[in-house]
């Protein structure tokens, strides 16, 4: 699978996250609010945003999330290697968007974008949340994201052993919940 597709919807285009979009991608992320409920809660500042981008393109997988009107970078997201975890499963995260995006559907857009292109190779997407954060918790509800019994536990910010819960969207489910697949 291509972990770093060209991924065309309605309001947003994926592209692959470049160095050169370090600027555009930072002025998104230096916004306090939008780090507030999650676990990495510092990471609008610049040099923990800087260590995060410098992660995200080494790990590759990363991409832009473009919005169709403006042309300009509203957030990213990314795909990690395949089957990490499990046979026949991708994970999706490391996601945000600018808060002006926030509650109007283009969450749901670029995560069915890039839930049709994985599960085209894959059985089943994860996704690892905070177990503290709400809002991403309700959106992964809100797409469809079923709670499994697994877990992580991660350290962030400060030495702070931070939990996160697992959800997943398997084909069938994807199918169902959105007609594709």
């Amino acid at each position: 699978m291509d972990r770093q597709p060209v991924l065309e919807g309605d309001r947003l285009t994926l592209r692959p996250l470049l160095p050169e979009d370090w600027n555009a991608l930072y002025a998104v992320a230096s916004d306090p609010q939008i780090w507030a409920g999650h676990p990495s809660f510092d990471r609008w500042q610049e040099p923990v945003f800087r260590q995060f981008f410098a992660d995200a393109m080494t790990r590759g997988g990363a991409l832009a999330i473009i919005d169709n009107v403006t042309g300009e970078i509203i957030g990213s997201s990314q795909f990690d290697e395949p089957e990490l975890e499990g046979p026949g499963e991708i994970e999706i995260g490391w996601s945000f968007l600018a808060h002006s995006y926030w509650g109007k559907g283009y969450n749901a857009e670029f995560k069915r974008l890039m839930l049709a292109h994985a599960l085209e190779h894959y059985e089943r997407a994860i996704f690892q949340v905070g177990e503290d954060n709400v809002i991403s918790r309700r959106a992964m509800e809100n797409i469809g994201g079923v709670l499994t019994e697994r877990t992580r536990t991660f350290e962030r910010g400060g030495g702070v052993m931070v939990r996160h819960v697992v959800y997943e969207i398997t084909r069938e489910g994807f199918a169902k919940s959105w007609g594709a697949c």
